[in-house]
């Protein structure tokens, strides 16, 4: 753009107006500085915009030509200024977050239900991925939020922690009375299982896919303990592990804390790990340098009235 702006804001007024005085009473400038200016940037663009008459100014074919891409220009200009109005006075902003679909189901929606009552206004746009995908994003600035466990390295990010929670494996009862009978155990349901490690290692262990953190952190804990699952099946999410365990598929490698139902209504049967699974810490993520400090604190903690969270 060669014209200074201004020059077009007395011409978009003009054209609206139809009349140089109105455009004049309109932008608080006299008369002659609103004709001396369409002068000006009709001298530069080397193009009459205006026919003048007695009535007042009508636009050329030229000058219809420019107003339609002007009246765009200030029409987005407008719509920029009520936006920021809005993010003003009613919170409206946008909340980018990255999440698993396991820990976007059994913990963020929670979160979720008290934030929207209290910011209406809020556009949230949620990433169900994996926790090296949401990482990545949240490094690369293209998501404000993500609730992940806690990984080994925090590049940079600040870490809210939100609960624990334990790994732990779970089958159905016949999927264990069959297997017993195959590897010819005689341990009752009902009590701890001290065949465990074989249950595990020969049985059919069901885990979630490589990309996933819980896989990763579940395939340290076999190689420390040197247990060494012969078949594995894979698959894509939690809920579909459980569903897999419920109908007899196998044993599913779940957090204890999301399948609690299913273990009281005894659908789902817990195995006593053979060797103790360290707890693991679940919480949001962000950078210190994204860009809705308030928005994401809101989120994490309604009772802090919007202070940054570092």
């Amino acid at each position: 753009m060669t014209q200074n702006l201004s020059l077009y804001r007395i011409f978009y007024a003009a054209a609206l107006a139809g009349n140089i005085s109105k455009a004049a009473d309109d932008l608080y400038l006299s008369q002659p500085a609103v004709s001396q200016s369409i002068r000006k940037l009709e001298q530069s663009l080397k193009t009459e915009l205006f026919l003048r008459n007695s009535r007042g100014v009508q636009l050329t074919q030229e000058g219809e030509v420019l107003f339609s891409h002007v009246k765009s220009a200030f029409q987005s200009l407008e719509y920029g200024e009520n936006e920021l109005k809005l993010r003003r006075e009613l919170g409206v902003g946008q909340l980018r977050i990255g999440v698993s679909s396991t820990l976007c189901k059994y913990l963020l929606l929670p979160y979720l239900k008290d934030f929207i009552k209290g910011h209406p206004h809020v556009r949230l746009a949620i990433a169900c991925q994996s926790t090296n995908h949401t990482l990545q994003m949240l490094e690369e600035g293209e998501l404000d939020l993500g609730l992940v466990g806690k990984p080994e390295q925090l590049k940079g990010m600040e870490f809210h922690p939100v609960c624990q929670i334990q790994d732990t494996f779970a089958a159905s009862g016949e999927y264990l009375e069959n297997l017993s009978c195959l590897l010819k155990e005689t341990a009752s349901l009902s009590v701890s299982f001290p065949g465990s490690a074989l249950f595990l290692t020969k049985g059919t262990l069901m885990m979630l896919d490589k990309e996933n953190l819980t896989r990763r952190y579940l395939e340290g804990y076999f190689q420390k303990e040197n247990l060494l699952p012969e078949h594995i099946l894979e698959a894509t999410s939690m809920d579909l592990l459980i569903d897999f365990a419920k109908i007899g598929l196998g044993i599913a490698c779940v957090i204890r804390e999301f399948v609690e139902d299913e273990l009281r209504e005894q659908s789902l049967i817990e195995l006593p790990s053979p060797f103790p699974i360290a707890p693991r810490d679940i919480g949001f993520v962000f950078s210190p340098r994204q860009e809705h400090p308030e928005l994401c604190q809101k989120l994490i903690d309604p009772e802090s009235g919007g202070r940054p969270p570092y």
